[in-house]
């Protein structure tokens, strides 16, 4: 309720900021080249899937090895000492339930470990956290479909509050939608063996953004990696 009297009582500022910011952001677009590769030498691989939205389709880097995916098997391979096979599947700008139905149209995962990247496209939709969590366990369960006990990560929620590309009030009210999804997020993952949350690391540095100042560049998907990593490496075997 508190959400939705904010909402409203700054209704007309926020539509106005809102339109402000999809004006004057660079759209930038999905990252290019192979959507999939190998990390290390070896036999036995981990294999490894990314699937969600702009984070997971390296919005922000030319190529998909500089992006989530690639940067996420790079940071495993050091952080286990063995080979590790990754691919992506997502699209820029999806929500919960239209990645369910998109992988309900793919063969069930053969990895051994998928990573969620989501939240955000349902945090500026205003899908509510009750239906988000339900179109999440949607997706779970696809992924899950031929494997119930395949270990699912779920990536938090970005805290918008921090996307400085963003003007206030806009952003502290996005960051709050996006605080009540991930709790909803952590709701799910508490009530479903293996599916484990994850932090989502600050990416704050100017550095480590790219262009739009809105998406991880290549740097702030390497600090991501780098900071999931050993969480990831716990769950498994």
């Amino acid at each position: 309720m508190r959400f939705w009297a904010a909402f409203v009582l700054l209704a007309p500022l926020l539509l106005w900021q809102g339109h402000r910011a999809r004006r004057d952001t660079p759209r930038l677009p999905e990252a290019g080249g192979a959507d999939h590769g190998q990390v290390g030498a070896g036999e036995a691989p981990l294999r490894l899937l990314l699937v969600g939205e702009s984070t997971a389709v390296g919005v922000g880097v030319r190529d998909h090895h500089q992006g989530l995916g690639g940067q996420l098997a790079r940071a495993l391979h050091r952080q286990l000492g063995r080979p590790v096979t990754w691919r992506v599947d997502g699209v820029n700008g999806i929500r919960a339930a239209a990645l369910a139905a998109r992988l309900a149209d793919r063969p069930a995962p053969n990895e051994d470990l998928v990573v969620v990247s989501l939240g955000v496209n349902d945090t500026t939709g205003l899908t509510s956290p009750r239906r988000y969590q339900r179109e999440l366990g949607r997706l779970i369960a696809t992924l899950r479909r031929q494997r119930p006990h395949l270990p699912v990560a779920l990536l938090a929620v970005p805290p918008m509050q921090h996307f400085t590309a963003l003007p206030r009030p806009l952003r502290d009210v996005l960051g709050a939608r996006a605080g009540q999804l991930d709790r909803a997020q952590q709701a799910l993952a508490a009530r479903l063996p293996g599916v484990h949350p994850l932090d989502y690391p600050v990416v704050a540095d100017p550095t480590l953004l790219a262009d739009d100042g809105y998406h991880p560049g290549a740097a702030g998907y390497a600090h991501i990696a780098d900071r999931v990593a050993p969480a990831l490496a716990a769950l498994l075997p």
